[in-house]
């Protein structure tokens, strides 16, 4: 019809209207004809600000971010706080126009008050919330005479993405505290992803409540789901399913979520009960669903099934494997044992295998104790693609292990080479709802310093919430070699503490990590 419509004005002789003109540049562009959409713009004899504002906004939309700014440079017309909101969003998406997107903001000031333009001062956010200039977001956030629920949802959003979760939290905290603005469905879906990276549990319900005391937010969608998502990661499985059960309406996202927490929390065996209730509902799985599906298999040692799923993704449903679901194979297979079939999986992978395949199979390789295949993957790592600071002391410990301290600390020799350095381990635990700190972490930093009386007060106080201390895996540097094995601390009762609880106390163990 609006091929007809077009034609019928060319006909017609109207179509050096530019009212009808920009319509029909509007039009091709909602129909993703970007070609038609050019052409009619190339036809306008003089275009206005209308025309210049649609051919950028359509052009960033449809991903041509880079035709998008040399259109907008080319402006033989003062542009408005419309164009400029259009082609920030093409400067976001493009690495090389962050000093154009500055550029903008520069121009905006001297052109516009600021009073009146809360939309681009939210696009300006946004622009370096997405760069990572952190600092520029908050700065002019903090100076912005009027913000609305946009202008606190990009900020929380951006701080959970970039990794600063405590300060996303925070800022959702001063954000209620305020009252500027009342928190919609986006805000509360980033804050509880940011809650979720902390595993912060109690932080997690308190924010559920927070929702329930909102008649206006639905647990059902995205609220829901990542209400599931928080408590997964939290590890209260038993809260995760039971708010899944209540789900009147389960899309793809929230029995993905569902499986993949259960994968996580060592209930392997009923992912696959549950996946086969997702199909009976209609719902078709996607990789993430699969990869949940694999790494239960995994920590389950089902091997057979853990194929079955692997050629049922590629076969059946028709996606193709990604990297981590050929890592989760390697994985599978060397928590098995079996190192030799792992070995010949990766020969067969139809991709290069990169640091997380290698990973995967030299973290098997070091349980099992088979040092005759740390030479063939130091040999590949050297050659390898998205090798991790974790793949290489991985590699380092387990020639530590083996007590091969020249080839250990060639290994960290080529690390310190490429500017890699890796944190020590910590553990994240939780007293008295709230999470009190590395305390290991804190006293090995001060032990390393040679500040002794301000290591034993930390391991005093320690042993005073009942951790207890047994030998660590890990292996550390004493004057440029590895020396020997670095003291961790646990809960006593380590059976119950491995269900994430403490007799002596309220302590839930969230994160430990290893050198």
């Amino acid at each position: 019809m609006g091929l007809e419509i077009h034609a019928r004005v060319v006909k017609s002789g109207h179509f050096s209207d530019i009212f009808i003109q920009n319509s029909l540049l509007h039009f091709y562009f909602t129909q993703r004809d970007v070609v038609n959409a050019c052409r009619v713009f190339d036809a306008i004899v003089c275009p206005d600000i209308v025309s210049w504002t649609s051919i950028v906004s359509g052009l960033s939309k449809l991903g041509f971010v880079e035709e998008a700014i040399v259109r907008f440079l080319s402006m033989d017309v003062k542009p408005n706080a419309t164009t400029l909101v259009s082609v920030l969003s093409a400067c976001t998406f493009s690495i090389r126009s962050v000093k154009k997107g500055k550029s903008i903001h520069g121009y905006s000031v001297k052109n516009f008050s600021e009073e009146d333009n809360l939309i681009l001062g939210n696009a300006l956010l946004d622009f370096y919330m997405k760069c990572r200039s952190l600092r520029s977001a908050q700065y002019m956030f903090v100076r912005m005479p009027q913000r609305d629920v946009v202008s606190w949802t990009t900020m929380v959003c951006g701080f959970a993405q970039s990794g600063f979760c405590e300060e996303a939290v925070r800022l959702f905290q001063d954000m209620l505290q305020r009252g500027e603005a009342k928190p919609n469905e986006a805000t509360v879906v980033n804050v509880l992803s940011a809650c979720s990276l902390l595993c912060d549990l109690s932080l997690g319900r308190w924010l559920h409540a927070y929702v329930d005391s909102r008649y206006d937010l639905e647990v059902d969608g995205n609220v829901g789901n990542a209400l599931i998502n928080m408590y997964a990661k939290c590890g209260d499985m038993g809260m995760a399913i039971r708010l899944f059960n209540m789900l009147m309406c389960k899309d793809l996202v929230s029995w993905s979520t569902i499986i993949s927490g259960m994968a996580m929390s060592g209930l392997g065996m009923h992912t696959l009960p549950l996946f086969s209730l997702m199909l009976v509902h209609g719902v078709p799985p996607d990789d993430v669903t699969f990869l949940g599906l694999l790494t239960a298999c995994s920590h389950g040692r089902m091997i057979d099934r853990g194929l079955m799923f692997f050629k049922a993704m590629t076969n059946v449903y028709g996606i193709v494997p990604e990297m981590k679901h050929y890592a989760c194979l390697v994985d599978m297979y060397g928590r098995a044992g079996l190192l030799k079939e792992a070995e010949a999986f990766i020969a067969k992978m139809p991709v290069e295998a990169d640091g997380t395949v290698w990973g995967a199979f030299l973290n098997a390789c070091r349980i099992h104790g088979n040092e005759e295949m740390f030479v063939r993957i130091n040999r590949v790592l050297l050659t390898a693609e998205c090798v991790s600071i974790g793949t290489y002391a991985l590699l380092s410990n387990a020639y530590a292990g083996s007590k091969r301290w020249d080839d250990a600390n060639e290994v960290r020799d080529v690390m310190r080479s490429m500017g890699l350095k890796k944190m020590a381990g910590c553990s994240w635990v939780e007293a008295d709802g709230s999470i009190k700190g590395t305390y290991a972490l804190l006293s090995n930093a001060y032990a390393g310093s040679k500040r002794w009386d301000d290591a034993n007060e930390v391991r005093d106080v320690m042993r005073s919430m009942g951790l207890k201390k047994m030998a660590g895996c890990s292996w550390v540097e004493a004057d440029g070699s590895i020396k020997g094995s670095f003291i961790q601390f646990t809960e006593p009762n380590f059976e119950r503490t491995m269900q994430g609880y403490c007799p002596l106390y309220d302590l839930r163990l969230f994160k430990t990590s290893f050198d």
